[in-house]
């Protein structure tokens, strides 16, 4: 199983597709989103993708019919996992369940929790209060019980996802810096071999490759380091 996500953030398609084709041999997915999405749309994503599996994070989160009208829009480009926001409540997260399993090939639902830029004190201005851990198990909880197949979470919340949710839910795990790689706009981070032990299914690396001078090479070595 190939864990490693390559997060193609840019605007600009060629730029995505020379990424894509460099990344693609050391990665389980690609991710697209919503920069390149709003930009480009379906036609985009899939002369980006070029036939690779794509974790396309477009975080839906508006009222259930509207969240699963969405679903259902996106499931002819085939994308392997699609992301809603947990916080946008059981019966929003149910209909996009529902919405998902009319594909042939159903994409897994993931529900993201607490975005990785996010810590204490930040949620504490939107109002939640007991930090990002009590909120992402709260959260969780949630998606889970309502039909999500997984979640997006940071990796300091792995270990306690695993042991209250156990093996089944697909953790995807952002916020991934290699060792010495600047932390950019993300706060709570871990090493891609970090995250992998403590569960993670699979983790999502973006300027730490996209950035580099050989992209291709630095996702192989992210690759073998987890492998």
């Amino acid at each position: 199983m190939k864990r490693l996500i390559t997060a193609i953030d840019t605007p600009e398609l060629d730029r995505a597709q020379a990424l894509v084709r460099g990344v693609a041999p050391h990665c389980g997915l690609v991710k697209l989103g919503l920069e390149f999405f709003l930009r480009h749309g379906p036609a985009g994503f899939a002369a980006a993708a070029q036939g690779n599996p794509v974790f396309l994070d477009l975080k839906l989160h508006d009222i259930p019919n509207t969240v699963a009208g969405a679903v259902r829009s996106l499931l002819p480009l085939g994308a392997e996992m699609l992301t809603i926001h947990a916080g946008g409540g059981a019966q929003m997260i149910a209909a996009a369940a529902k919405a998902a399993a009319e594909a042939p090939k159903r994409p897994k639902i993931l529900a993201v929790t607490v975005l990785t830029s996010l810590d204490a004190a930040a949620l504490a201005e939107t109002g939640v209060a007991g930090g990002p851990a009590q909120q992402v198990l709260r959260l969780a909880r949630l998606a889970l019980e309502n039909g999500a197949d997984g979640l997006v979470c940071s990796a300091h919340e792995i270990s306690r996802l695993r042991d209250a949710f156990g093996a089944k839910p697909v953790l995807v795990v952002p916020g991934i810096r290699p060792a010495g790689a600047a932390l950019g706009d993300q706060a709570r981070v871990m090493t891609p071999e970090e995250a992998v032990a403590a569960g993670a299914d699979y983790i999502v690396v973006g300027r730490p490759i996209t950035g580099a001078a050989d992209p291709a090479a630095a996702a192989a070595a992210i690759a073998a380091s987890i492998a």
